[in-house]
Parts: C-alpha cells; structure tokens; sequence
C-alpha cells in the first residue's frame, strides 16, 4: 500500500539566518541542543532575490566551525550563473556536499524579466550539475497540498518530475497537516516512476497567528476543525502549544507509520518544540532529553 524507504529513516532540522549579533548568539546555542540529538543535517534558508545571502554564509560558517553537516538553500530566482558559480565554488572550498535548490520568491518590486538567469528550479539544479557533477546531493522542495501558484495538481507534478530529472536526490516537503495528502503526493510520484526519498517539512505549532501568516502566505493548508480549535484558545499560549504538540506528534507518528523516509522539522530557531516531538517519537538520541 505504502512505499517504504528501504533505508533507516533520517532527521534533520531547518533553520533561518538571524538578522542580528544577538540572534545568532541565540541560534548558536539552539544549534548546539539540537545537534546533541544527532541530526542528519541543518539547513539553512536564503532569503528572497539573496536578500540574507551575508547571514546566510555566517550561519552556515557557525555550523561548520561545530562540525556540523549543512544544507544551504540556494534559490534560482534573482542569481545570474556566475553568481551561483561563485556560491557553488565557495561551498565546494568549505566541504559542503548537500545544498536545497529552490525556485526561490521573486523580491518586492521585482518582476519576472529581471529575475536573474533562472526561472525555475529545475534550471537550477541542471547547472550545478553541469557545474559540479555529482559533488552535492541536491534536494528539491514538494508540495503535496499543489504549490499555490500552480494552475493545477497535474502541473504541480510535471514540475515535480521535472527538477527529479534534472537531478534533484530527494525532497523536502512544504509543512502539512493531513497526512492522506502527503501519502497521496508520494503514490502519484511513484505513478510516474519518481521513486526519490520525498521527506514531510514538519512545522511545530506553537503560536497561531503566526501559522495563519506564514500558512496563508506559502499556500499550507491548516485543516478548518485545526483553525478553529486553535482560534477558539484565543491568548492561551499554552494552551496552544498543548494541543499543538499533540496534533504534530500524531502526524509524525503516522508518517512514519506509513513508511515516510524520515522527517525535516521546520524550527523556527527553536530548539524545545522540535526536541519535545523528537523526544515523544522516540526517535535516536531521545534519551538524553
């Protein structure tokens, strides 16, 4: 029924480059609580058009001075090929051998005819290839709730297979809700013989208004019984994170019930709500929390 990974399931956690000394101090010390559980890797985001590409380079040099595997986002939209050439060269100069290759968001004011060399994933991952060949395992972003900006779920697909063929090595998921849409997206792929490790982007609940906006924004569905039952808490932040953290653990455990290749948690910077799932999983390195 399922499609079962047939390799041990792997964790890994996102993070965002912080806009201030002060907040990478904090990230640092998330960093080092979250990797006593021992990650697979942290990712790290790319702000729209480069806009955090300095941050970027800083969280992702905090990270290797640890010793710790790193996936930076590298995103199409507003890179000429020279610049993703210089990028590509400084990673591959750092030891990197993972990036997240993204379509990327167009900047404020910016439109499409200036958007760089690249306009779509796809083309993106085909240069780093033709660039570095197989040094970087590159994983691409799926939407099993259809990218908000697709005409429909079968265009949303071919654009999926497109970057696989490409040569994207895996996925990382928008964060979701319902698992069925999850495990439907994954039965389509292997429909059309795209068979790569498609990983859920699990997103913590810990503070509503700011799930509505993001949700609202990147086109994530939050199921209407879920908006209410969080809308009716009001203030409550306790309250929320409670049931929160029952919700996401309950997806998690039938994701991976399901046969899902692991899970990629969406931390926000925030080590405790992401360690309080990792913990109630069970999953390696539970232990010492």
């Amino acid at each position: 029924m399922r499609h079962p990974s047939p390799d041990p399931p792997t964790f890994s956690f996102e993070l965002f480059p912080p806009k201030t000394p002060e907040g990478m101090a904090k990230l640092s010390a998330s960093i080092d609580r979250m990797n006593a559980v021992g990650p697979e890797y942290f990712s790290v985001t790319y702000g729209a058009g480069g806009s955090t590409r300095d941050s970027t380079f800083e969280t992702l040099d905090l990270l290797l001075a640890k010793g710790i595997e790193a996936a930076p986002h590298l995103a199409a939209i507003g890179s000429s090929r020279a610049q993703v050439k210089a990028i590509l060269d400084r990673y591959r100069g750092q030891g990197i051998h993972r990036l997240v290759a993204l379509r990327g968001d167009l900047p404020s004011g910016m439109g499409l005819g200036t958007a760089g060399d690249f306009r779509y994933a796809n083309e993106l991952v085909s240069f780093i290839r033709q660039e570095t060949g197989d040094h970087f395992r590159i994983e691409v972003a799926a939407y099993p709730e259809v990218h908000p900006q697709a005409a429909n779920a079968d265009q949303d697909l071919a654009n999926f297979k497109r970057k696989v063929e490409a040569g994207a090595d895996a996925a990382i998921t928008q964060y979701f809700y319902n698992a069925d849409a999850y495990f439907a997206f994954v039965d389509r792929c292997a429909g059309l013989g795209v068979q790569i490790p498609i990983q859920p982007g699990i997103m913590p609940i810990t503070n509503f208004s700011q799930l509505a906006r993001f949700s609202d924004a990147c086109g994530a569905e939050i199921p209407r019984w879920l908006r209410k039952r969080l809308e009716a808490m009001g203030d409550d932040i306790e309250a929320i994170r409670a049931f929160g953290h029952e919700v996401v653990l309950k997806l998690c455990r039938r994701l991976l019930a399901g046969g899902a290749p692991g899970l990629h948690f969406y931390s926000m910077n925030q080590a405790e709500p992401v360690l309080r799932l990792w913990r109630d999983l069970g999953l390696p390195g539970a232990e010492g929390l």
